[in-house]
Protein backbone atom coordinates (compact mmCIF):
# COMPACT_ATOMS: atom_id res chain seq x y z
CA UNK A 1 0.00 0.00 0.00
CA UNK A 2 1.78 3.38 -1.35
CA UNK A 3 2.02 6.11 1.72
CA UNK A 4 0.21 9.05 1.81
CA UNK A 5 2.96 11.28 2.36
CA UNK A 6 6.70 11.84 1.11
CA UNK A 7 8.20 13.37 3.87
CA UNK A 8 6.60 13.42 7.42
CA UNK A 9 8.11 14.93 11.19
CA UNK A 10 6.95 13.31 14.51
CA UNK A 11 6.90 15.55 17.75
CA UNK A 12 8.02 13.37 20.83
CA UNK A 13 6.56 15.08 23.58
CA UNK A 14 5.58 13.21 26.89
CA UNK A 15 5.86 10.04 24.76
CA UNK A 16 9.59 9.50 25.39
CA UNK A 17 10.24 5.87 24.37
CA UNK A 18 10.55 4.43 20.49
CA UNK A 19 8.32 1.14 21.17
CA UNK A 20 4.89 0.52 21.64
CA UNK A 21 4.51 4.58 20.58
CA UNK A 22 1.06 5.42 18.79
CA UNK A 23 1.90 8.46 17.03
CA UNK A 24 5.53 7.16 15.98
CA UNK A 25 3.62 3.58 14.44
CA UNK A 26 1.24 5.96 12.68
CA UNK A 27 3.68 8.24 11.68
CA UNK A 28 6.04 5.69 10.51
CA UNK A 29 3.40 3.83 8.47
CA UNK A 30 2.28 6.98 6.58
CA UNK A 31 5.76 8.13 5.88
CA UNK A 32 8.20 7.24 3.38
CA UNK A 33 11.06 9.49 5.41
CA UNK A 34 10.34 10.18 8.82
CA UNK A 35 12.02 13.11 11.00
CA UNK A 36 12.03 12.67 14.72
CA UNK A 37 12.20 15.58 17.01
CA UNK A 38 12.17 17.10 20.88
CA UNK A 39 11.14 20.68 21.66
CA UNK A 40 12.88 21.61 25.11
CA UNK A 41 10.04 24.14 25.29
CA UNK A 42 11.22 27.43 26.30
CA UNK A 43 7.88 28.33 27.73
CA UNK A 44 7.66 25.71 30.07
CA UNK A 45 11.26 26.16 30.85
CA UNK A 46 11.28 29.70 31.73
CA UNK A 47 9.06 29.03 34.62
CA UNK A 48 11.51 26.33 36.32
CA UNK A 49 13.79 26.42 38.96
CA UNK A 50 17.20 26.01 37.64
CA UNK A 51 17.89 22.99 39.28
CA UNK A 52 14.88 20.82 38.49
CA UNK A 53 14.81 17.03 38.61
CA UNK A 54 12.45 16.97 35.71
CA UNK A 55 14.56 18.59 33.17
CA UNK A 56 17.45 16.05 33.53
CA UNK A 57 15.47 12.88 33.57
CA UNK A 58 14.21 14.34 30.22
CA UNK A 59 17.47 14.58 28.62
CA UNK A 60 19.05 11.42 30.24
CA UNK A 61 15.79 10.25 29.19
CA UNK A 62 16.57 11.62 25.57
CA UNK A 63 19.58 10.15 25.08
CA UNK A 64 18.27 6.99 25.53
CA UNK A 65 15.49 7.56 23.36
CA UNK A 66 18.64 8.98 20.57
CA UNK A 67 20.14 5.69 20.84
CA UNK A 68 16.87 3.38 20.31
CA UNK A 69 15.98 5.03 16.80
CA UNK A 70 19.19 5.24 15.92
CA UNK A 71 19.37 1.31 16.71
CA UNK A 72 15.76 0.81 15.40
CA UNK A 73 16.73 2.26 11.63
CA UNK A 74 20.04 0.62 11.66
CA UNK A 75 21.72 3.29 10.37
CA UNK A 76 24.36 5.38 12.74
CA UNK A 77 22.82 8.59 10.43
CA UNK A 78 19.03 7.89 12.22
CA UNK A 79 18.16 9.82 15.62
CA UNK A 80 16.68 12.91 16.62
CA UNK A 81 16.42 16.42 16.15
CA UNK A 82 16.65 18.27 20.14
CA UNK A 83 16.24 22.12 19.73
CA UNK A 84 15.64 24.42 22.31
CA UNK A 85 13.20 27.01 21.74
CA UNK A 86 9.27 27.70 22.07
CA UNK A 87 7.78 24.72 20.52
CA UNK A 88 4.95 26.54 18.77
CA UNK A 89 7.47 28.47 16.81
CA UNK A 90 9.83 25.59 16.45
CA UNK A 91 7.59 23.10 15.53
CA UNK A 92 6.22 24.90 11.99
CA UNK A 93 9.57 26.41 11.53
CA UNK A 94 11.52 22.84 11.72
CA UNK A 95 8.29 21.06 9.19
CA UNK A 96 8.97 23.66 7.19
CA UNK A 97 12.82 23.86 6.59
CA UNK A 98 12.48 19.54 6.46
CA UNK A 99 9.72 20.11 3.73
CA UNK A 100 7.36 17.79 5.24
CA UNK A 101 3.78 16.90 4.02
CA UNK A 102 2.72 16.13 8.13
CA UNK A 103 3.63 16.24 11.90
CA UNK A 104 2.61 13.58 13.91
CA UNK A 105 2.17 13.41 17.98
CA UNK A 106 -0.18 12.27 20.64
CA UNK A 107 -2.81 13.76 22.59
CA UNK A 108 -1.78 16.04 25.59
CA UNK A 109 -4.76 16.83 27.58
CA UNK A 110 -3.57 19.70 29.72
CA UNK A 111 -5.09 23.42 28.78
CA UNK A 112 -2.01 24.81 28.26
CA UNK A 113 -0.54 22.21 25.81
CA UNK A 114 -3.77 22.27 24.13
CA UNK A 115 -3.68 25.73 23.61
CA UNK A 116 -0.06 25.28 22.34
CA UNK A 117 -1.25 21.95 19.55
CA UNK A 118 -3.92 24.46 18.36
CA UNK A 119 -0.99 27.42 17.86
CA UNK A 120 0.81 24.97 16.14
CA UNK A 121 -2.25 23.42 14.15
CA UNK A 122 -2.74 26.45 12.73
CA UNK A 123 0.67 27.67 11.58
CA UNK A 124 1.08 24.19 10.20
CA UNK A 125 -2.54 24.49 8.16
CA UNK A 126 -0.77 27.92 6.90
CA UNK A 127 1.42 26.67 5.54
CA UNK A 128 0.00 23.29 3.70
CA UNK A 129 0.82 20.89 6.45
CA UNK A 130 -1.05 18.66 8.45
CA UNK A 131 -1.09 17.78 12.48
CA UNK A 132 -1.77 13.83 13.21
CA UNK A 133 -2.72 13.53 16.81
CA UNK A 134 -3.04 9.77 18.16
CA UNK A 135 -4.28 8.47 21.93
CA UNK A 136 -0.94 7.15 23.34
CA UNK A 137 -0.56 8.52 27.28
CA UNK A 138 -4.71 6.99 28.51
CA UNK A 139 -6.12 3.94 27.78
CA UNK A 140 -9.60 5.61 27.60
CA UNK A 141 -9.86 9.46 26.97
CA UNK A 142 -12.46 12.25 26.69
CA UNK A 143 -15.43 10.95 26.19
CA UNK A 144 -14.64 6.96 25.01
CA UNK A 145 -16.96 6.54 28.51
CA UNK A 146 -19.58 8.48 29.34
CA UNK A 147 -22.70 7.70 31.70
CA UNK A 148 -26.21 6.12 30.15
CA UNK A 149 -27.27 9.74 29.93
CA UNK A 150 -24.32 10.38 27.68
CA UNK A 151 -22.66 13.09 30.12
CA UNK A 152 -18.80 12.58 31.02
CA UNK A 153 -18.27 10.68 34.64
CA UNK A 154 -18.08 13.01 37.46
CA UNK A 155 -18.42 9.51 40.06
CA UNK A 156 -15.11 7.15 40.21
CA UNK A 157 -17.26 4.03 41.03
CA UNK A 158 -18.91 3.58 38.41
CA UNK A 159 -16.21 4.91 35.98
CA UNK A 160 -14.33 2.06 36.92
CA UNK A 161 -17.07 -0.22 36.59
CA UNK A 162 -17.56 1.07 32.83
CA UNK A 163 -13.47 1.21 32.36
CA UNK A 164 -13.43 -2.21 33.20
CA UNK A 165 -16.16 -3.36 31.54
CA UNK A 166 -14.90 -2.07 28.17
CA UNK A 167 -11.28 -3.45 28.65
CA UNK A 168 -10.03 -5.72 26.82
CA UNK A 169 -6.70 -7.30 24.93
CA UNK A 170 -7.45 -4.82 22.27
CA UNK A 171 -6.87 -1.77 24.12
CA UNK A 172 -3.81 -3.52 25.62
CA UNK A 173 -2.12 -4.52 22.81
CA UNK A 174 1.32 -2.80 21.62
CA UNK A 175 2.11 -0.87 18.54
CA UNK A 176 4.60 -2.80 16.31
CA UNK A 177 6.50 -0.01 15.87
CA UNK A 178 9.69 -1.70 14.64
CA UNK A 179 8.29 -3.47 11.68
CA UNK A 180 7.97 -0.18 10.04
CA UNK A 181 11.42 1.50 11.13
CA UNK A 182 12.82 1.36 7.90
CA UNK A 183 10.89 5.09 7.31
CA UNK A 184 13.40 6.87 9.95
CA UNK A 185 15.38 9.55 7.98
CA UNK A 186 18.68 10.06 8.22
CA UNK A 187 19.63 13.45 10.48
CA UNK A 188 19.88 16.42 8.28
CA UNK A 189 23.69 17.94 8.66
CA UNK A 190 22.54 21.41 9.95
CA UNK A 191 20.45 19.13 12.92
CA UNK A 192 23.08 16.88 14.17
CA UNK A 193 24.02 18.99 17.22
CA UNK A 194 22.54 15.82 19.81
CA UNK A 195 21.02 16.22 23.05
CA UNK A 196 22.19 19.37 24.65
CA UNK A 197 24.06 19.50 27.81
CA UNK A 198 22.24 20.74 30.58
CA UNK A 199 24.00 23.94 30.83
CA UNK A 200 23.03 24.86 27.80
CA UNK A 201 19.66 24.78 28.36
CA UNK A 202 20.08 27.26 31.43
CA UNK A 203 19.69 24.38 34.26
CA UNK A 204 21.91 22.70 36.89
CA UNK A 205 22.76 19.62 37.85
CA UNK A 206 20.52 18.04 40.31
CA UNK A 207 20.78 14.76 42.54
CA UNK A 208 19.28 12.33 40.75
CA UNK A 209 22.16 10.33 39.98
CA UNK A 210 22.38 10.22 43.63
CA UNK A 211 18.59 9.15 44.00
CA UNK A 212 19.71 5.77 41.21
CA UNK A 213 15.97 6.48 39.92
CA UNK A 214 16.25 4.61 36.19
CA UNK A 215 15.57 6.71 33.76
CA UNK A 216 14.40 6.85 30.01
CA UNK A 217 12.74 3.52 28.19
CA UNK A 218 15.53 1.01 30.02
CA UNK A 219 14.60 2.33 33.37
CA UNK A 220 10.56 2.27 32.39
CA UNK A 221 11.54 -1.34 31.74
CA UNK A 222 13.45 -2.46 34.64
CA UNK A 223 11.22 -0.53 37.23
CA UNK A 224 8.02 -2.34 35.70
CA UNK A 225 9.68 -5.69 35.61
CA UNK A 226 10.94 -5.47 39.50
CA UNK A 227 7.24 -4.53 40.31
CA UNK A 228 5.62 -7.35 38.25
CA UNK A 229 7.44 -9.93 41.16
CA UNK A 230 6.09 -8.17 44.43
CA UNK A 231 2.92 -6.89 42.64
CA UNK A 232 0.58 -9.49 44.44
CA UNK A 233 2.16 -7.62 47.96
CA UNK A 234 0.48 -4.16 46.50
CA UNK A 235 -2.53 -4.06 48.39
CA UNK A 236 -1.25 -5.05 51.84
CA UNK A 237 2.08 -2.85 51.46
CA UNK A 238 1.21 0.30 49.58
CA UNK A 239 0.37 2.34 52.45
CA UNK A 240 3.52 1.68 54.56
CA UNK A 241 5.64 4.26 53.56
CA UNK A 242 9.03 2.46 55.01
CA UNK A 243 7.99 -0.43 52.62
CA UNK A 244 8.91 -1.15 49.32
CA UNK A 245 5.26 -0.95 47.96
CA UNK A 246 4.48 1.17 45.09
CA UNK A 247 5.35 0.38 41.85
CA UNK A 248 7.98 4.35 41.53
CA UNK A 249 6.82 4.02 37.73
CA UNK A 250 5.16 7.43 38.17
CA UNK A 251 7.23 9.46 36.59
CA UNK A 252 7.95 7.26 33.47
CA UNK A 253 3.90 7.43 33.16
CA UNK A 254 4.33 11.26 32.99
CA UNK A 255 7.28 11.34 30.63
CA UNK A 256 6.09 8.06 28.69
CA UNK A 257 9.08 6.37 29.41
CA UNK A 258 6.83 3.22 29.64
CA UNK A 259 4.02 2.41 27.91
CA UNK A 260 1.02 2.56 29.94
CA UNK A 261 -0.67 0.10 27.53
CA UNK A 262 2.29 -2.37 28.78
CA UNK A 263 1.64 -1.41 32.69
CA UNK A 264 -2.03 -1.39 32.30
CA UNK A 265 -2.19 -4.59 30.37
CA UNK A 266 0.21 -6.75 33.05
CA UNK A 267 -2.25 -5.62 35.76
CA UNK A 268 -5.49 -6.08 33.95
CA UNK A 269 -3.75 -10.00 33.09
CA UNK A 270 -3.19 -10.61 36.50
CA UNK A 271 -5.80 -9.25 38.18
CA UNK A 272 -8.30 -11.18 35.98
CA UNK A 273 -6.23 -14.48 37.47
CA UNK A 274 -7.44 -13.61 41.03
CA UNK A 275 -4.10 -11.38 42.01
CA UNK A 276 -5.54 -9.19 44.70
CA UNK A 277 -2.37 -6.75 44.16
CA UNK A 278 -3.06 -6.42 40.73
CA UNK A 279 -6.38 -5.42 41.19
CA UNK A 280 -5.67 -2.73 43.55
CA UNK A 281 -2.84 -0.94 41.23
CA UNK A 282 -5.13 -1.53 38.29
CA UNK A 283 -7.90 0.61 40.03
CA UNK A 284 -4.85 2.77 40.72
CA UNK A 285 -4.11 3.22 37.20
CA UNK A 286 -8.28 4.02 36.53
CA UNK A 287 -8.09 6.56 38.53
CA UNK A 288 -5.12 8.12 36.58
CA UNK A 289 -7.70 7.96 33.53
CA UNK A 290 -10.16 9.26 35.44
CA UNK A 291 -8.79 12.40 36.56
CA UNK A 292 -7.51 13.11 32.96
CA UNK A 293 -10.98 12.56 31.82
CA UNK A 294 -12.05 15.15 33.88
CA UNK A 295 -9.81 17.56 33.36
CA UNK A 296 -10.55 17.18 29.43
CA UNK A 297 -14.09 17.40 29.86
CA UNK A 298 -14.76 19.64 32.52
CA UNK A 299 -12.68 22.90 31.89
CA UNK A 300 -13.58 25.28 35.00
CA UNK A 301 -11.15 22.41 37.45
CA UNK A 302 -8.24 24.22 35.12
CA UNK A 303 -8.82 27.62 33.13
CA UNK A 304 -6.66 28.56 29.99
CA UNK A 305 -4.92 30.52 32.21
CA UNK A 306 -3.74 27.71 34.02
CA UNK A 307 -5.56 28.83 37.21
CA UNK A 308 -7.50 25.66 39.47
CA UNK A 309 -11.22 26.28 40.64
CA UNK A 310 -13.15 23.45 42.41
CA UNK A 311 -14.87 21.37 41.02
CA UNK A 312 -17.74 21.66 43.24
CA UNK A 313 -18.09 25.30 42.74
CA UNK A 314 -19.69 25.76 45.97
CA UNK A 315 -16.11 25.11 47.71
CA UNK A 316 -14.69 28.21 46.11
CA UNK A 317 -16.68 30.78 48.77
CA UNK A 318 -14.47 28.45 51.38
CA UNK A 319 -12.88 31.24 53.35
CA UNK A 320 -9.67 30.43 53.75
CA UNK A 321 -6.64 31.65 56.06
CA UNK A 322 -4.48 34.47 54.33
CA UNK A 323 -1.91 36.94 55.55
CA UNK A 324 1.16 36.97 57.25
CA UNK A 325 -0.07 34.21 59.89
CA UNK A 326 -1.12 32.12 57.22
CA UNK A 327 1.94 32.65 55.07
CA UNK A 328 3.68 31.16 58.09
CA UNK A 329 1.94 28.46 58.44
CA UNK A 330 2.44 27.44 54.80
CA UNK A 331 6.58 27.98 55.34
CA UNK A 332 6.65 25.57 57.98
CA UNK A 333 4.32 22.87 56.31
CA UNK A 334 6.73 23.00 53.28
CA UNK A 335 9.73 23.22 54.80
CA UNK A 336 8.70 20.31 57.34
CA UNK A 337 8.65 22.72 60.96
CA UNK A 338 4.78 21.46 61.83
CA UNK A 339 6.00 19.36 64.91
CA UNK A 340 3.71 16.69 63.50
CA UNK A 341 6.51 14.13 62.33
CA UNK A 342 4.74 11.98 59.87
CA UNK A 343 4.32 15.41 57.85
CA UNK A 344 7.45 16.37 58.57
CA UNK A 345 9.27 13.45 57.21
CA UNK A 346 6.89 13.26 53.78
CA UNK A 347 7.97 17.08 53.28
CA UNK A 348 11.52 16.04 53.63
CA UNK A 349 10.94 13.10 51.27
CA UNK A 350 9.21 15.35 48.54
CA UNK A 351 12.25 18.11 49.26
CA UNK A 352 15.15 15.62 48.93
CA UNK A 353 14.44 13.40 46.07
CA UNK A 354 10.94 14.97 44.53
CA UNK A 355 9.13 11.39 45.52
CA UNK A 356 6.16 11.94 48.17
CA UNK A 357 4.90 7.92 49.12
CA UNK A 358 1.26 8.60 48.11
CA UNK A 359 -0.20 7.47 51.34
CA UNK A 360 2.01 10.87 52.83
CA UNK A 361 0.21 12.69 50.00
CA UNK A 362 -2.83 12.14 51.34
CA UNK A 363 -1.90 12.59 55.14
CA UNK A 364 -0.14 16.23 54.21
CA UNK A 365 -2.59 17.60 52.14
CA UNK A 366 -5.59 16.72 54.26
CA UNK A 367 -2.90 18.86 57.11
CA UNK A 368 -2.42 21.49 54.77
CA UNK A 369 -6.29 22.20 54.56
CA UNK A 370 -7.88 20.89 57.20
CA UNK A 371 -5.36 21.46 60.09
CA UNK A 372 -3.62 24.63 58.75
CA UNK A 373 -6.77 25.87 56.74
CA UNK A 374 -4.92 27.00 54.05
CA UNK A 375 -5.83 26.99 50.18
CA UNK A 376 -5.77 23.79 48.48
CA UNK A 377 -4.21 25.68 45.39
CA UNK A 378 -1.54 26.60 47.93
CA UNK A 379 -0.44 22.58 48.13
CA UNK A 380 -1.36 21.95 44.41
CA UNK A 381 1.09 24.61 43.08
CA UNK A 382 4.07 23.25 45.75
CA UNK A 383 3.34 20.03 44.45
CA UNK A 384 3.54 20.98 40.42
CA UNK A 385 6.63 22.66 41.29
CA UNK A 386 8.48 19.67 43.36
CA UNK A 387 7.29 16.28 42.40
CA UNK A 388 8.81 14.29 39.54
CA UNK A 389 5.94 12.64 38.55
CA UNK A 390 3.96 15.85 38.57
CA UNK A 391 0.62 15.43 36.13
CA UNK A 392 -2.04 18.26 36.00
CA UNK A 393 -5.01 16.13 36.08
CA UNK A 394 -4.13 13.73 38.80
CA UNK A 395 -2.46 16.69 41.04
CA UNK A 396 -5.39 19.07 40.64
CA UNK A 397 -7.79 16.06 41.16
CA UNK A 398 -5.83 14.75 43.94
CA UNK A 399 -5.42 17.99 45.98
CA UNK A 400 -9.38 18.09 45.33
CA UNK A 401 -10.04 15.26 46.57
CA UNK A 402 -7.87 16.14 50.42
CA UNK A 403 -9.81 19.17 50.51
CA UNK A 404 -13.56 17.83 49.68
CA UNK A 405 -14.36 20.39 46.43
CA UNK A 406 -13.81 17.86 43.85
CA UNK A 407 -15.25 14.94 42.24
CA UNK A 408 -16.25 11.78 44.58
CA UNK A 409 -13.73 13.45 47.41
CA UNK A 410 -13.16 12.40 50.86
CA UNK A 411 -16.10 14.00 52.90
CA UNK A 412 -16.12 17.34 53.93
CA UNK A 413 -16.31 16.18 57.52
CA UNK A 414 -13.61 13.56 57.81
CA UNK A 415 -10.33 15.17 58.89
CA UNK A 416 -7.25 12.86 58.67
CA UNK A 417 -5.93 13.00 62.53
CA UNK A 418 -1.78 13.32 61.76
CA UNK A 419 -0.56 10.74 64.68
CA UNK A 420 -3.31 8.49 64.08
CA UNK A 421 -2.30 8.16 60.71
CA UNK A 422 1.46 7.97 61.69
CA UNK A 423 0.73 4.96 63.98
CA UNK A 424 -1.11 2.98 61.63
CA UNK A 425 0.89 3.38 58.38
CA UNK A 426 4.64 4.27 60.32
CA UNK A 427 3.83 1.66 63.31
CA UNK A 428 7.97 1.39 64.19
CA UNK A 429 8.58 5.28 63.16
CA UNK A 430 10.84 3.77 60.38
CA UNK A 431 9.98 6.45 57.76
CA UNK A 432 9.94 8.99 60.18
CA UNK A 433 13.66 8.30 61.67
CA UNK A 434 15.23 8.14 57.95
CA UNK A 435 14.02 12.02 57.72
CA UNK A 436 14.14 12.65 61.00
CA UNK A 437 17.52 11.02 62.72
CA UNK A 438 17.50 14.03 65.48
CA UNK A 439 14.49 11.85 66.98
CA UNK A 440 16.23 8.56 67.08
CA UNK A 441 16.64 8.65 70.89
CA UNK A 442 12.40 8.45 71.55
CA UNK A 443 10.15 5.95 72.50
CA UNK A 444 8.46 4.47 69.66
CA UNK A 445 5.17 5.68 70.76
CA UNK A 446 6.32 9.62 71.26
CA UNK A 447 7.94 9.07 67.88
CA UNK A 448 4.51 10.15 66.52
CA UNK A 449 3.73 13.04 69.19
CA UNK A 450 7.21 13.96 70.41
CA UNK A 451 4.94 16.63 72.85
CA UNK A 452 3.74 13.89 74.98
CA UNK A 453 6.93 12.44 75.86
CA UNK A 454 7.73 13.19 79.47
CA UNK A 455 10.33 15.68 80.21
CA UNK A 456 12.69 12.63 81.37
CA UNK A 457 12.47 10.96 77.99
CA UNK A 458 12.71 14.27 76.01
CA UNK A 459 16.12 14.91 78.09
CA UNK A 460 17.51 11.43 77.45
CA UNK A 461 16.61 11.53 73.73
CA UNK A 462 18.23 15.10 73.71
CA UNK A 463 15.37 16.64 71.76
CA UNK A 464 14.07 20.26 73.35
CA UNK A 465 10.68 21.03 71.45
CA UNK A 466 11.17 24.11 69.68
CA UNK A 467 15.05 24.08 69.43
CA UNK A 468 16.70 20.22 68.01
CA UNK A 469 12.67 19.40 66.99
CA UNK A 470 9.44 22.30 66.50
CA UNK A 471 6.71 22.23 69.10
CA UNK A 472 3.10 21.55 67.06
CA UNK A 473 2.07 24.64 64.97
CA UNK A 474 -1.16 24.06 66.16
CA UNK A 475 -3.06 22.06 67.88
CA UNK A 476 -5.15 18.76 66.14
CA UNK A 477 -8.31 18.60 67.96
CA UNK A 478 -8.82 22.84 67.92
CA UNK A 479 -8.26 23.07 64.41
CA UNK A 480 -10.63 20.24 63.47
CA UNK A 481 -13.46 22.04 65.10
CA UNK A 482 -12.21 25.54 62.93
CA UNK A 483 -12.22 23.52 59.85
CA UNK A 484 -16.07 22.00 60.77
CA UNK A 485 -16.78 25.72 61.24
CA UNK A 486 -15.24 26.21 57.62
CA UNK A 487 -16.86 23.85 55.33
CA UNK A 488 -20.20 24.44 56.99
CA UNK A 489 -20.29 27.70 55.21
CA UNK A 490 -21.20 25.41 52.06
CA UNK A 491 -22.44 22.83 53.96
CA UNK A 492 -25.14 24.68 56.29
CA UNK A 493 -28.18 22.40 57.13
CA UNK A 494 -26.94 19.48 56.21
CA UNK A 495 -25.19 18.31 59.57
CA UNK A 496 -22.95 15.20 59.03
CA UNK A 497 -24.67 11.98 60.41
CA UNK A 498 -21.36 11.21 62.60
CA UNK A 499 -17.85 12.90 62.32
CA UNK A 500 -14.95 11.05 61.96
CA UNK A 501 -11.28 11.60 63.05
CA UNK A 502 -9.62 9.32 61.20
Amino acid sequence: MDKPYATGLMWFRRDLRSHDNAALYHALKACRQLHCAFVFDRDILEGLPRRDRRVEFIRESLLQLQAQLRAMSGQDGAGLIVSHAAAREEIPRLARELGVQSVFANHDYEPQAMARDAAVRGALAEAGIALHTAKDHVIFERDELLTQAGKPYAVFTPYKNAWLAKADAFYFKPYPVERHAGALAPLPPQRRQGVPALASLGFEPTNLAQLALPVGAEGGRQLLAEFAERIDRYQEARDFPALKGPSYLGVHLRFGTVSVRAVAGLAHGLAQEGNGGAATWLAELVWRDFYIQVLANFAHVVDSRGASHSFRREYDAIHWERGKQADALFAAWAEGRTGYPLVDAAMAQIRQSGYMHNRLRMVVASFLCKDLGLDWRRGEQFFAEHLNDFELASNNGGWQWASSSGCDAQPWFRIFNPVTQSRKFDPDGKFILRYLPQLAGLPVQALHAPWTASPVELAAAGVTLGKEYPAPIVDHEAARALTLERYAVVKRGKAPDQLSNR
